[in-house]
């Protein structure tokens, strides 16, 4: 199918963020690959995008002639900074456009546009003139001269920032730092692991399944690509001319997210999880959700031990089944929410709940022991003895529940 639709923009890549050998349209002999495909990843840019253009147009047009293809990926823009691109197609034929409807955030952008494009080294580029084009020959030169990644770095030589206050460059340094404390042998292989600027061979993140947050994405390539000689070309970061900035505090939430995955999906942790095909993403929202079970359990705990007065055993045993109720509504509508979707209406929820239940009441059973061994036996405290069993039954219900409640094992995920 080709990727060029009757009214000359591109259609938006659906599926898996993974970047083919070759695109559709190549495969399909539609058009021929060229060398260097520059993404240019936008929102609301319209002030900005004719400039920017015209500038990396002159530009490539001198130095690599016809084998260069620039592609704009908006998001949809209210001031339809789309449109403006397209209607710049008929002057520069090498540029192609696309227009994302549902999808947001500058990382995917980037990567639906690789997915779209025919070039064998692959690049990123702001939208906004902060990023010097005149740097982009340098950073081709690098790549073609053997570098698998080049990237523009604020902090070599020949680099630095404009006119940042103290605090953006406090929070830029201070997310660097903490990068190099999740993923010290990932963000310490650039000196500039926060840069949006760079290029790469797009053999390098072939068939590689990206799962990018936020809008760096060049995390997301130094942790899953498969990088070895890099180069860093220094550039300052201007301030914008036109529009306004983009960047907001939920992108430091989103970078600290996408630090966790990385961590977590990477490394020792990542090569266990394939080794064993151990689904730690659904663990984790288990454990959150096993987590505020704990805070219903213990909470119901002390109302019936302390107000109420009932026993030790009984009181271990209700407070358990109002947790396990708990735990069970938040885990169909989240952690298996995958599952539970097409297992509809109230009796297959209701078979669903009492599955879960016979496998945590045995939980309950063990709990109870433990609760009453660490108690009467080793004369434990009551309250540290119910949170050491609570934690031994957090890893019994997952680990049975994974593989006889939900039938998790039956779903491709």
């Amino acid at each position: 199918m080709s990727i060029i639709e009757p009214n000359s923009l591109l259609s938006v890549p659906t599926g898996p963020l993974r970047i083919s050998k070759f695109p559709p349209s190549i495969t399909l002999g539609l058009r021929k690959p060229v060398l260097f495909s520059l993404i240019i990843p936008t929102y609301k840019e319209r002030d900005n995008i004719k400039n920017i253009v015209e500038v990396l147009s002159k530009l490539l047009d001198r130095s690599i002639p016809f084998d260069y293809e620039l592609i704009i990926v908006d998001d949809d823009s209210p001031d339809r900074t789309w449109e403006v691109a397209q209607s710049l197609i008929p002057q520069y034929p090498q540029l192609r456009v696309m227009r994302r409807r549902g999808e947001r955030g500058l990382s995917s952008a980037v990567v639906r546009g690789w997915q779209a494009a025919e070039g064998r080294i692959l690049g990123v580029i702001d939208g906004d003139l902060q990023h010097p084009p005149q740097i982009l020959l340098q950073l081709l030169r690098a790549v073609e001269e053997g570098a698998d990644l080049a990237v523009a770095s604020r902090h070599v030589d020949g680099g630095g920032v404009s006119s940042w206050s103290f605090v953006r460059r406090f929070l830029s340094r201070g997310a660097q730092i903490l990068g190099l404390i999740f993923l010290p042998n990932v963000l310490g292989r650039v000196s500039d692991p926060m840069s949006g600027y760079f290029l790469l061979r797009r053999d390098c993140i072939v068939e590689e399944n990206l799962h990018p947050v936020g809008y760096k994405i060049l995390l997301e390539v130094l942790g899953r690509g498969d990088i070895h000689e890099i180069s860093e070309v220094g550039y300052v970061f201007s301030e914008r001319a036109e529009g306004e900035s983009k960047v907001t505090w939920s992108h430091y939430l989103d970078y600290l997210r996408h630090l966790l995955r990385l961590r977590l999906t990477t490394g020792h942790l990542g090569r266990f999880r394939q080794k064993f095909n151990f689904p730690l993403a659904r663990f984790l929202r288990f454990g959150a959700v096993g987590f505020s079970g704990v805070f219903v359990d213990l909470g119901v705990f002390h109302i019936l031990r302390q107000i109420i007065g009932l026993g030790l055993t009984r009181s271990t045993i209700l407070s358990a089944e109002v947790a396990i109720l708990n735990n069970f509504l938040w885990n169909d509508i989240w952690t298996f929410r995958d599952i539970s979707r097409w297992q509809k209406g109230g009796k297959a929820r209701l078979m669903r709940f009492l599955k879960f239940n016979v496998i945590c009441l045995t939980g309950v059973i063990l709990q109870t022991l433990i609760v009453n061994f660490l108690f009467n036996v080793l004369g434990i405290n009551q309250y540290l003895a119910k949170l050491i069993a609570i934690a031994v039954v957090v890893v019994w219900n997952f680990w049975v529940n994974l593989k006889l409640s939900w039938r998790v094992t039956d779903v491709n995920k």
